[in-house]
């Protein structure tokens, strides 16, 4: 009787208390491993993020507690945004101050202009430092190791036109960023307003310079080894003149700089412009700083002891060289003659010596 009804049971699906204790036992068994395992992998995954996270983050801290490592130069937020955009008109009363400057001190303006932040600093050393001139001033320029860029370095033999970048930044700024934004369009504002002054009689070869008129206005100096500079008024020799005007008295060619070769490191007498192609060869080397890579490019200059201060922007704040000469202000008389265009007498020579 028992016999059948178990056979009953079995047949009807019924299972028995014994039966239901089995079956969840080994369920219980299974979940149980299910977790063991779960649990392990979540373990394994932990401990392998941990270890690809530990290399990055020391990285990262190294990185911030060392300046100097290697990587790309840092670019501020500026340098993120959009580049300016200036009008034919703005363009041409930009460069309306330095397009009549002989084509190898026109293009290390423009150059120098690209780094617009340093020519304060550059201008306070070229002044203090004016009683230097050729090899003497070359010397000093690299024992002093400057932390200017040599386009800018470049100037230093000019004070009066450091002075007059220096003098009124907001145009020096947009000179560079012209420059940076679209050089083109800057070398096309130069020949407008050179073909402005050649077409009105201003602007003619004389003692101290050559223009060449065509398509292209070119001004080169007389002679290689002493670039004069230009002055006048902006106002008048872009303009016809007006009726008695003595044309040849607007523009003064005075004052000038011996270069010679001693200043070959910083490229003078191999800087020049290709007109037809847009482009300005500084140190036999095309230019191509812009907008997009001013945070990274570097022109070449083999010989000049270039010593950046550090990565990213320039600091004025940090500024340091190695000074080896006394510093000197130039007098009054001094700074007045060049911005005239006279010839500058020298008050401080004789009386002030290298240390």
């Amino acid at each position: 009787m028992r016999t059948a009804l178990k056979s009953t049971r079995a047949q009807n699906g019924v299972r028995s208390v014994k039966d239901v204790d089995l079956v969840t036992k080994e369920k219980t068994m299974k979940l149980a491993r299910f977790i063991k395992d779960a649990t392990y992998s979540a373990v394994a995954m932990t401990l392998c993020v941990a270890m690809i996270a530990a290399p990055i983050a020391t990285q990262a801290q190294q990185q911030q507690q060392d300046p100097n490592m290697q990587g790309p130069p840092p670019q501020d937020a500026q340098q993120q945004g959009p580049p300016p955009s200036f009008s034919p008109a703005q363009l041409d009363q930009i460069t309306g101050r330095i397009a009549l400057y002989p084509d190898s001190l026109l293009a290390q303006v423009l150059t120098a202009s690209t780094y617009s932040d340093q020519i304060p600093d550059a201008a306070k050393y070229a002044d203090e430092h004016h009683y230097l001139t050729g090899q003497a001033l070359a010397n000093a320029i690299q024992q002093d190791q400057l932390p200017f860029d040599p386009s800018v370095q470049a100037l230093i033999p000019f004070p009066s036109v450091l002075d007059t970048m220096a003098s009124d930044m907001g145009w020096t700024t947009d000179l560079g960023n012209a420059v940076l934004a679209d050089q083109n369009a800057v070398m096309d504002a130069v020949q407008r307003d050179r073909q402005k002054a050649y077409s009105y009689g201003y602007l003619r070869t004389n003692q101290q310079i050559v223009v060449t008129p065509g398509p292209y206005v070119t001004i080169a100096p007389v002679d290689p080894g002493y670039i004069v500079v230009p002055a006048y008024n902006p106002v008048v020799v872009y303009a016809a003149p007006r009726p008695g005007f003595f044309i040849g008295g607007a523009i003064g060619f005075g004052f000038g700089v011996g270069i010679g070769g001693f200043f070959r490191p910083w490229g003078w007498g191999y800087t020049r412009f290709g007109w037809g192609t847009h482009e300005m060869f500084v140190n036999n080397v095309a230019w191509h700083r812009t907008w997009v890579n001013r945070g990274v490019y570097v022109h070449p200059y083999p010989g000049v002891a270039y010593h950046r201060p550090g990565p990213g922007p320039y600091n004025r704040a940090a500024v340091h060289y190695d000074e080896h000469h006394e510093a000197v202000a130039r007098s009054q008389a001094e700074r007045q003659a060049a911005h005239e265009g006279h010839a500058v007498h020298e008050e401080h020579h004789d009386d002030h010596h290298h240390h």
